[in-house]
């Protein structure tokens, strides 16, 4: 029972290195197809789009249920793998490169949420902690890409792609031979279309939801045009030769560590007051960022950036405790569905908003349109839970 945990979270990690493998070599899609400047939204929004649609899906065929989870991951990891090796291939359109991100972005439904299954099968308690960890997993693999770019900047680009779709093949082949179905698995209730309206009628859930979208709205967003941020300091200040890949893994990473820790936090302080906390950090740091950016500092920026990658998903694991916790027993599961489709289809939105905003506010201010998420979802979680 000991490894069971530790193979969870190193399979969460290898596939979801997934998510962001084409953020990471975007500048070398658009140079070699000839894609607009404005692609990275584009190119993000499609896996958010992918993954929202497979998380329905698996939902209402309740597929994790029906079927051994651990199998429903390897299956997932191999199919999301595939479709993200296409992406190297040659001669593709611009909606090939959509289609293909929004494919492995419906697999990736059948990997981060059915991860957080099997370990609710295997651990009755303390699963708050459990899913702080998984959590961090799920941070540690969107920027692991980045860092293969910095590592492997003379190669040529499709080696960041490549390496992404073994580690991913990889993850789901631990979880096959390692990770049987646990001793808690149950047969969930069928989905219930009814649940979506009823869910938010309890004070609790709506409360804990909304925290949580305002939490999204800042933190796919955020996660984006990071890089745009560092390439504009440097371009911005002649003397500055940030490692773009390097320190947008580094920032991003950051938040793995600080998702485990806000967890175990959470046993001594509570879920809600950590999650308020990171939330208002998050918030100010949207609200400061023009004044970072206009300074003459790297060292200064890149703790403040370090401080934001950390606040920016403290509560990440935090929001679905509470959710749970709140919920109806017989609804959870749905639940926890439903406020995390409707929390990945905001990140869609704020990703367009920066987009649009872009030309108009410039990158040094772009970051403060963020920072509506955090303050509201602040708002919402002053309500008692």
């Amino acid at each position: 029972m000991k490894h069971i945990l530790p193979i969870i979270v190193l399979s969460q990690f290898l596939c979801t290195s997934l998510w962001f493998a084409g953020n990471a070599v975007l500048p070398d899609l658009i140079a070699e197809h000839g894609l607009p400047i404005d692609f990275l939204a584009h190119l993000t929004s499609a896996v958010q789009f992918g993954f929202i649609t497979g998380t329905l899906i698996f939902a209402i065929l309740t597929v994790a249920d029906r079927f051994s989870p651990s199998k429903v991951f390897f299956f997932s990891s191999l199919l999301a793998a595939g479709f993200n090796w296409a992406i190297g291939l040659e001669n593709l359109q611009d909606w090939e490169l959509l289609l293909y991100r929004f494919l492995t972005g419906v697999f990736l439904a059948g990997i981060y949420p059915v991860g957080m299954k099997i370990a609710a099968d295997y651990y009755d308690k303390g699963l708050g902690k459990s899913l702080g960890f998984l959590v961090g997993a799920l941070v540690l693999g969107t920027a692991f890409p980045h860092f293969l770019k910095s590592m492997t900047g003379p190669l040529p680009w499709h080696y960041v792609v490549y390496s992404t779709t073994f580690l991913a093949m990889l993850g789901g082949l631990l979880i096959l031979v390692f990770v049987p179905d646990g001793p808690y698995r149950k047969a969930g209730q069928q989905f219930d279309p009814a649940v979506f309206l009823n869910v938010f009628k309890n004070a609790n859930v709506r409360s804990a939801a909304f925290g949580y979208f305002g939490h999204m709205w800042e933190l796919y967003a955020f996660w984006a045009f990071l890089p745009l941020l560092l390439a504009y300091f440097n371009a911005s200040h002649d003397s500055m030769n940030l490692d773009v890949p390097f320190f947008s893994f580094l920032i991003i990473a950051v938040g793995g560590i600080s998702c485990a820790l806000g967890g175990l936090l959470s046993l001594r302080f509570g879920a809600k007051r950590i999650a308020t906390a990171s939330l208002a950090i998050s918030g100010l740091c949207c609200i400061f960022s023009p004044l970072i950016l206009a300074g003459e500092s790297t060292g200064l920026l890149i703790l403040f950036l370090l401080i934001w990658g950390m606040a920016v998903t403290a509560d990440s694991p935090l929001f679905s405790t509470l959710v749970v916790q709140n919920a109806p027993q017989e609804t959870r599961g749905t639940a926890l569905t439903i406020v995390n489709c409707i929390g990945f289809a905001l990140t869609i939105v704020s990703i367009q908003v920066l987009n649009f905003m872009l030309p108009i506010m410039g990158e040094k201010l772009l970051f403060t349109a963020l920072a509506m998420g955090p303050l509201l979802g602040v708002i919402s979680l002053r309500r008692k839970i």
